[in-house]
């Protein structure tokens, strides 16, 4: 390793180090926000910032060194400087010389040769000409070496004043980003740049952020002052502007300067004028409204005035809205003479995007292999094979509404119409529109019609000739629909049949999960009272706390219940024909399951053989019993119930503890399920 890349390596070193104790420096406490700035903060509601601050607030760290840039053409020699010499020809030369305090350099076989002064652009030609007194016929090369370092001062009002070491290609505004820049209570726009008690620059810093104009910049030299005075007078601009903030004045400024210095009006500002709030002889505040015609925008502005720009406002002139269930919801544009119709030309412009899409969606086949997430149909397998059912909610035809605003009194009004009659061209419903109308189509799901105009779809499943997916017509009941559709067949067990309702199952689930949350409650009153009072007996303690886990359990399987939505019929076990089906209105959706007779009889429970039985003419409960091998040692006898293959229970309270007679000799049906309960520990149930 040469000598020269020794000392290059120091210099890098030192370099870094200074590089981050000037980073450190940099890194200070947040200036408290200016009489001014709390000011326009009071008035506005919102907080502005001073324009520029903050290009000094995160200086960055990877900034390549000053002493590793290119020297400029125009760089001024002078003591301390190490230039690097070469020349080969007559006279062979590889030095390294410093510019020593008299200016000069010594070059073997040539002698000293004084270069302070020399700018850097003509040193080649200057040291050529020294050279080609003692020497000829020779090249010669000649580069900068080792920088020097130089010693400026930063006063006024400056985030952080002192003296500065700092390279000698360092400029003016390198300096400004050392010390962190002109402080809230500094000028930026009024920047001087002293050397031998004359002021060389003023540089605004506001050609820099707005133009990105540097001219003003200047190469510092040893002894250098950067001054930066108190701030000027100050304005805020806020509203609809690209850039709010608060800007320094400088000379005589118009309200066409500040908007430029905003970066000009955002796309949303009212752009016919601007409201100024103004102090007046520093005694009282007036508010003033400065067009932006050329007139007003060539008004000067004054220390403390705030500008606001309004946003315009969102109102549409000429538009209308079309929302709910229609093809292509949004606003439309008005014209004299509109009326509904010419907004829903036809019934296909209510089917909405949706429709059509799982429309297409059917059509999609089951996808052979695994498919991202994103691709895969919405609609299941399943479904795509056999379910029908509506793809979209219909259209309500009888009602829909115009929505009016009245500007005289500020108050809506409601107009409401017959859709299917405006789009026939009804003069009396094809209403006339206005600007700023709101038409609203709804869907049966959103507004309920009648049960006359609903349109239905019943699945019938089961022992029916012509199973399947029927629409009900107008008024037609359960027992119609079935007759209309061809009966049932001779092994239809209507005992047995099952009515599923969606609006029911949803009803049931919110009674259960009611059920659930009163369960854990309770349970929870009963774990606070158990720890409020200890329990002494260690035995009752733990039978305590296992009747709890019991409780949470419970409560843990009702969590998993759901409801099916089933209706008991309450058809007589020997019914045979579609005269016993209950005349009973049909909701959409419904599905009604007809069983075939069944030949079993279910015993479950705490018997000692739980199983399926044949059912056999006549036959009572006990019989079943007496098959399963009775009841077990833990059953509980007194609460035996049944469950009927219509789906009621039938328990020992009621009909036949009237009459006298026991659970156990009513007569069972085919699919009937006898269940025998377990029987609690009285001791725990009279503690409890």
């Amino acid at each position: 390793v040469s000598r020269e890349q020794v000392q290059e390596q120091q210099r890098d070193k030192q370099t870094e180090k200074a590089q981050q104790e000037q980073l450190a420096r940099n890194q200070m406490k947040p200036e408290p926000d200016t009489e001014f700035e709390e000011f326009v903060a009071a008035s506005l509601g919102v907080e502005l910032r001073i324009f520029g601050r903050d290009l000094f607030d995160n200086v960055p760290s990877t900034f390549a060194p000053l002493d590793r840039v290119q020297v400029t053409p125009d760089y001024i020699l002078g003591p301390g400087y190490q230039l690097v010499i070469r020349g080969w020809g007559q006279v062979d030369i590889n030095v390294h010389p410093v510019v020593d305090r008299s200016g000069a350099i010594f070059i073997p076989k040539v002698g000293a040769i004084h270069v302070a002064g020399v700018r850097y652009a003509d040193l080649h030609d200057y040291l050529q000409a020294a050279i080609e007194r003692t020497f000829k016929n020779f090249e010669l090369d000649v580069t900068m070496g080792q920088l020097r370092s130089i010693q400026i001062f930063v006063v006024g009002q400056v985030r952080r004043p002192g003296s500065y070491t700092v390279s000698s290609l360092s400029s003016l505004v390198d300096a400004l980003f050392v010390c962190g820049g002109p402080a809230k209570r500094g000028s930026m726009r009024r920047i001087e740049l002293k050397r031998n008690g004359q002021t060389v620059t003023t540089f605004d810093l506001y050609d820099l952020l707005l133009n990105g104009d540097k001219s003003k910049d200047a190469k510092l030299l040893p002894g250098d002052v950067i001054y930066i005075p108190a701030v000027g007078p100050l304005v805020a601009i806020a509203g609809s502007v690209n850039n709010p903030a608060i800007y320094e004045l400088k000379d005589i400024t118009t309200l066409a300067d500040v908007i430029h210095y905003a970066g000009g009006l955002a796309t949303t500002a009212e752009g016919d004028h601007a409201v100024v709030e103004r102090i007046d002889e520093r005694r009282v505040r007036q508010e003033e409204r400065f067009p932006l015609t050329p007139q007003g925008m060539a008004m000067g502005l004054r220390d403390g005035d705030i500008i606001r720009f309004p946003q315009i406002t969102p109102k549409f002139e000429n538009a209308i809205t079309l929302r709910g269930n229609v093809a292509r919801p949004g606003r439309y544009p008005w014209r004299v003479g509109m009326r509904v119709r010419d907004l829903i030309p036809s019934r296909e412009s209510l089917v909405t995007r949706d429709y059509w899409q799982k429309k297409n969606e059917l059509g999609v086949p089951p996808a052979q292999s695994p498919q991202p997430q994103a691709a895969a149909p919405r609609i299941g397998k399943a479904e795509l094979k056999n379910q029908v059912k509506r793809l979209e909610a219909e259209i309500n035809w009888e009602y829909a509404v115009v929505e009016r605003f009245d500007l005289e009194n500020l108050s809506s009004h409601l107009l409401p119409f017959n859709l299917a009659k405006a789009i026939a061209g009804d003069p009396s419903q094809n209403l006339p529109l206005e600007p700023g109308d709101v038409i609203t189509i709804f869907s049966q799901a959103d507004i309920q019609v009648p049960i006359g105009q609903q349109s239905k779809f019943v699945r019938l499943e089961g022992e029916l000739p012509r199973a399947g997916v029927y629409e009900v017509q107008p008024g037609e009941s359960l027992r119609h629909l079935v007759e209309r559709v061809g009966g049932i067949t001779p092994q239809a067990y209507l005992f047995g049949a099952e009515l599923d309702r969606e609006s029911t199952r949803a009803q049931q689930q919110r009674q259960i999960d009611e059920y659930v949350a009163a369960l854990e409650s309770s349970v929870a009153k009963t774990e606070a009272a158990l720890s409020a009072h200890a329990i002494s007996d260690p035995n009752q303690a733990a039978l305590a706390q296992q009747r709890l886990d019991s409780q949470h359990r419970l409560a843990d399987r009702l969590k998993d219940v759901k409801a099916t939505g089933r209706i008991v019929l309450e058809i007589r076990p020997d019914a045979t024909t579609t005269a016993a089906i209950p005349d009973l209105v049909l909701e959409d959706g419904d599905r009604l399951l007809v069983p075939y007779r069944p030949a079993t009889v279910e015993v479950i429970g705490n018997v000692y053989t739980s199983g399926s039985f044949i059912y056999r003419p006549g036959t009572r409960v006990s019989d079943y019993l007496r098959l399963a091998g009775g009841p077990s040692r833990e059953a509980d006898k007194g609460h035996i119930f049944v469950i009927r293959a219509n789906g009621a229970t039938v328990a020992k309270p009621g009909w036949w503890a009237l009459t006298g007679r026991s659970l156990e000799d009513m007569r069972v049906m085919p699919g009937d399920t006898v269940v025998v309960p377990q029987n609690f520990n009285p001791g725990a149930f009279l503690r409890g």
